[in-house]
């Protein structure tokens, strides 16, 4: 059915020299709750890296540049949604360096966050969805299966 056919996201991994990312936490749609990074639908005729920019800059008002393919990961989520995510990284080119929450229903602030603090937190949540416990942070699920489906990625940005 063309309803459950999956449809393709684009998470954006913006990271400094120091190796932080920006995250913030979902508060509309599906994984509301959740950690995730900047991104969003791809549009009919978009390439990934137009879908990078103009979702940064719609969600937190950043100018990015630099973006590079990093790798896709095939998420079914517990909304019953079906996602393959394409992941890219990038830096800030513009001016501004501190993202704002310019979407608040979607998600109420944005943070940088060391990009080892977020694996950490991938591989707990993905350790405790094995044994069946419950945790603290909670990452959108694309997220989690980077960390499950790419471990060498760990130290991707160091």
């Amino acid at each position: 059915m063309e309803n459950q056919r999956p449809k393709v996201g684009v998470g954006v991994v913006i990271h400094d020299e120091a190796g932080n990312i920006v995250m913030g936490e979902r508060t509309g749609s599906h994984g509301a709750g959740t950690l995730q990074c900047p991104g969003g639908h791809l549009e009919y005729g978009e390439s990934f890296a137009e879908c990078a920019r103009r979702e940064v800059l719609e969600e937190t008002g950043l100018e990015v540049g630099e973006i590079k393919f990093l790798t896709a990961t095939n998420d079914v989520m517990e909304e019953s949604k079906h996602y393959v995510t394409i992941f890219v990284t990038c830096v800030i080119t513009g001016e501004k360096k501190e993202p704002e929450p310019l979407e608040p229903h979607k998600c109420a602030r944005w943070d940088w966050i060391p990009w080892s603090q977020m694996w950490e937190w991938a591989k707990l949540q993905a350790m405790a969805e094995r044994e069946g416990k419950e945790v603290t942070k909670r990452m959108f699920r694309p997220l989690v299966n980077l960390y499950l489906d790419y471990p060498e990625l760990e130290f991707c940005l160091k």
